[in-house]
């Protein structure tokens, strides 16, 4: 639309460069996976180390001729790079390799557009997308230095580039108001469970770790699942009965990347919420990836990043089925709670102690008791009402309200404060 670019096609050489300022390195496998799931067909892996980025090419002059001659042998069509480029650097690569040049965050970028199906997923694709391509509409329209001039046709003289910028602020700012309503919308749910005290817990994790699977499993949810990352995008929320707690709701949501890009991040914020606002988080491991620690590195800082690094959280050990002579079970910390959980989603094997830790954790912060108020209580009484926190009520002898009640504790002690009163003034029923 505002590029003059070659074409991109599938066929793709693939470029990893390792640079010994940055401290941790990492190979490319990840991110053949990542070309792979784009639906490109990755015919060679470019490999390298330096010092630091060159700020023309990215690469010295070297690695780039045997980029090239790559390019020519293979027939490629697009070079993917395991970086983040810069406008002018992308630019300068097409034109000595006469192809389409993307970098990492333009490859995310583009498997989100194809696993978009909701319309807020796609309004957020869009979103980070226009904001990419924001920074690259330099020298995008050379062939127009300024709009229609001549007699008759003088403007007042805004070039073409100008033009794209505006529109692309224009829509830009569309989307956003778009989106804060659907936040919004998302805000008034979340109320409302908070109101009906109904626990909500969202699965995160690094992508393909097996999320949407144990979604599924669950709650006989058909959400998609392939082995493949960032196979979910949309967050899906289904409730889920727990014997010993009652209703919850289970949030499936989008799988967190290394070097996600940061635009991603603050697109999908209102994608996010379900996490950050959650009672409880299950950080869903692949426990069978020899990359598992530093995976569950960069998914704490998302989780910090977006504001849910304060969440209780249960991690969830999946794809057992892959480790030799591995168990399902339940590990604890010194207190007796279930700090971890090592499960099978695909042989739903460990399904049930994965309920049975989330029931564990979450009960400890459940007030469920039967309480005796007089009539003099009655505004705790409707309160207690308005909340959805009473199950059954009935009067005694002494035509005192007795309610069996259950909510969070500390819903129960804001309820307290507001009717003026502190938990050692209420009767609670003798079990």
């Amino acid at each position: 639309m505002f590029f003059e670019r070659p074409d991109s096609g599938e066929i793709a050489v693939l470029v990893h460069i390792d640079f010994h300022d940055q401290g941790e390195s990492y190979g490319p496998e990840e991110f053949v996976e990542l070309a792979i799931s784009a639906g490109a067909d990755p015919v060679a892996v470019v490999t390298g180390s330096r010092q630091r980025p060159d700020s023309k090419y990215f690469v010295g002059s070297g690695k780039l001729d045997e980029i090239k001659n790559i390019v020519d042998q293979e027939g490629a069509q697009v070079v993917l790079f395991d970086h983040a480029l810069s406008p002018s650097q992308e630019r300068n690569l097409e034109a000595v390799l006469m192809c389409r040049v993307l970098d990492r965050t333009g490859l995310i970028l583009d498997i989100f557009a194809q696993r978009a199906r909701t319309h807020e997923g796609k309004l957020q694709v869009e979103l980070a997308q226009l904001q990419h391509m924001s920074t690259r509409l330099i020298r995008g329209w050379t062939h127009l230095e300024r709009q229609k001039g001549g007699i008759g046709m003088r403007g007042p003289g805004e070039t073409q580039l100008e033009t794209d910028r505006r529109l692309l602020r224009e829509r830009i700012k569309s989307i956003q108001k778009r989106l804060a309503k659907v936040d919004s919308q998302r805000d008034q749910s979340r109320r409302s469970r908070a109101r009906s005290s109904v626990p909500t817990v969202s699965l995160v994790g690094y992508t393909n770790a097996g999320k949407s699977t144990l979604f599924n499993r669950a709650t006989g949810a058909e959400v998609y699942a392939a082995d493949q990352l960032f196979a979910t995008l949309d967050p899906t929320l289904r409730r889920l009965d727990l014997e010993q707690i009652g209703t919850i709701v289970l949030a499936d949501t989008v799988g967190f990347i290394r070097q996600l890009p940061h635009r991603l991040v603050k697109a999908f914020q209102a994608t996010l919420k379900e996490s950050s606002e959650a009672d409880l988080l299950l950080h869903v491991v692949d426990a069978a990836d020899h990359s598992r620690e530093e995976n569950m590195v960069e998914v704490d800082s998302v989780l910090e990043e977006i504001g849910a690094n304060e969440v209780p959280t249960l991690k969830v050990f999946n794809k057992i089925d892959a480790l030799p002579a591995a168990e399902p079970r339940i590990d604890r910390d010194e207190n007796g709670m279930p700090v971890r959980v090592w499960l099978s989603a695909r042989d739903g094997v460990g399904i049930d102690l994965l309920q049975q830790a989330i029931a564990e954790i979450l009960a400890v912060d459940v007030l469920d008791e039967t309480l005796i108020l007089p009539s003099e209580l009655g505004r705790l009484r409707a309160m207690l009402f308005e909340q959805g926190a009473v199950r059954s009520e009935c009067y005694d002898d002494f035509g005192r309200s007795v309610l069996e009640v259950r909510l969070p504790r500390k819903d129960y002690l804001q309820i307290l404060s507001r009717a003026g009163m502190s938990e050692d003034q209420i009767e609670v029923e003798a079990a």
